[in-house]
């Protein structure tokens, strides 16, 4: 399940927004955040910039933080992460209030385990499912077992194991995974073979075009 006791961090209430003001915080090693719902008035936050990524490296995105507004506690989940696209930092959050004993919609990431059969090729079509669970009992993950699993073996979202609690909102025939029988090596000899033509037809189309073009 995901862990509340060790994600307590210490925010600070911003007295002022706007990108200026958003650049500033992140120089200071803050992040900028958003906390809303409930009906309650957007609030705008800075989260310690270490500790908050510490907390959703060791715990996931789904993990309950307890933040500190002024000496008042307050659980919150990450709804949204803003990266940048070159240096991969948090360069914003939005955060979701959320109660004890109250039920979330959230995403849970999908692990296969296990051996498939000899001559077979496993292919994971998705790797997250969508589920709804109270807010201090969010898997960390699903597991979802191939062994010995023979081609032809498909396996969809409504034969994960969910634990006592927990139900699945994504389609129950959702794909996750499927199983076939592993390419020959003469088969792929042929697919690479098949490719290399069609590029080289393309080619071909393509200088005929140009020249077409230039008379």
């Amino acid at each position: 399940m995901a862990k509340s006791a060790s994600n307590q961090l210490r925010v600070t209430v911003r007295t002022e927004t706007g990108k200026g003001a958003s650049r500033r915080a992140r120089r200071a090693g803050k992040i900028p955040a958003v906390l809303y719902g409930h009906g309650a008035e957007p609030q705008h936050l800075e989260l310690p910039g270490h500790d908050y990524a510490a907390v959703l490296r060791h715990s996931g995105t789904n993990a309950v933080l307890t933040l500190d507004i002024a000496g008042k506690e307050q659980l919150a989940l990450t709804k949204a992460l803003h990266i940048h696209p070159i240096r991969r930092t948090i360069q914003h959050a939005d955060l979701l209030v959320v109660r004890r004993g109250e039920k979330v919609v959230v995403e849970v990431s999908v692990v296969v385990e296990g051996q498939a059969g000899p001559d077979t090729l496993v292919t994971q079509e998705t790797n997250s499912i969508e589920i709804e669970a109270e807010a201090l009992s969010i898997p960390e993950q699903l597991t979802v077992s191939i062994e010995g699993a023979e081609p032809g073996t498909q396996l969809t979202a409504g034969q994960i194991a969910l634990p006592a609690g927990v139900s699945l909102i994504s389609d129950p025939d959702l794909l996750v995974v499927n199983v076939v029988k592993a390419p020959t090596a003469e088969e792929l000899e042929g697919e690479v073979a098949g490719a290399e033509e069609a590029e080289e037809a393309a080619v071909e189309a393509g200088e005929a075009e140009a020249a077409g073009e230039s008379e």
